[in-house]
């Protein structure tokens, strides 16, 4: 199988060279030429263009940052659902909202293609080890099909169901880490407050039921404020907070947690975009000034 990849960002540079350290018959497209010569030197072909990465490929996998960049490469102009074909799979690994991903299913329904939203978990650590969890929504014959690449880059591939189930997986993965990592800043103001090591609480906390994944990741950050320059930024959890709540209102639900999450995360994204998401304690300590 002809294995295109799309945005070699922070984690999409990563989920290539997995696929090109496993064996995986690639061709790369970024905006950026760096990252694309690096991945050249070691054996993947290059596309000058979305079209022509589109044509010369089985299997598109596109990884953007932000739902515009989404929409602009697979649903824009000469993008890539614009230039498939019947029996081609695409795979969206971004976090976008539901409305996007069936769009994206519809659309390239139209031109007899088949889409995965496919979004993905584990950080730019788990894109570099292949460890990733990618959580897929759409037809799954094509899951199938795509499944032997999909799992060179990922540890835990799941299909969830029809089209839009990955990405609401996602969705439900991205509130409880909004929600955890304030509730692990909140609790680390406090321990912060009563003198108790944050390094020290959080190893008690690994086997305590308050434990959580975002404690243990949030812990050493918080101890040595290393909040800068993050490849976990804010911004980034800006993005799928706003995404979560506007979900919720549009079905009518009652996501006060979320809502409180969102107002810290923004306070944060206020002091440094480029913060770690752990610095949600700094806008905690502004509160508390």
């Amino acid at each position: 199988m002809r294995v295109g990849f799309i945005g070699l960002g922070n984690m999409g540079l990563g989920m290539a060279s997995n696929l090109l350290a496993k064996g995986a018959n690639l061709t790369v497209h970024n905006r950026s030429q760096n990252k694309v010569d690096e991945l050249a030197a070691k054996g993947a072909s290059r596309a000058g263009s979305i079209a022509d990465l589109t044509t010369a490929t089985d299997l598109v996998l596109i990884c953007m940052a932000t739902v515009d960049l989404s929409n602009q490469y697979l649903l824009g102009p000469d993008g890539v659902i614009e230039n498939a074909r019947e029996g081609q799979i695409i795979v969206d690994h971004a976090t976008v909202d539901l409305v996007t991903s069936r769009r994206c299913a519809e659309a390239a329904a139209e031109k007899g293609a088949l889409f995965l939203d496919a979004p993905i978990s584990g950080g730019p650590l788990g894109a570099a080890d292949g460890t990733l969890a990618i959580m897929v929504g759409g037809d799954e014959a094509a899951f199938r099909k795509a499944s032997p690449e999909l799992d060179k880059m990922g540890a835990n591939v799941r299909y969830m169901g029809p089209s839009g189930a990955g990405t609401a997986m996602k969705l439900i993965n991205q509130l409880l880490v909004a929600v955890n990592t304030a509730g692990a800043a909140e609790a680390f103001q406090l321990a912060n407050s009563a003198h108790v090591d944050i390094n020290a609480a959080a190893e008690l906390l690994s086997v305590s039921w308050g434990g959580s994944t975002m404690v243990s990741r949030s812990a050493p950050i918080t101890a040595d404020r290393s909040f800068a320059s993050s490849a976990a930024p804010i911004r980034n959890l800006v993005k799928d907070i706003g995404i979560i709540t506007s979900l919720g209102k549009e079905a009518g639900l009652a996501l006060p947690l979320s809502e409180a999450a969102e107002a810290l995360i923004n306070e944060t994204h206020e002091i440094d975009p480029d913060y770690d998401i752990a610095g949600m304690l700094e806008a905690l300590e502004r509160r508390s000034e």
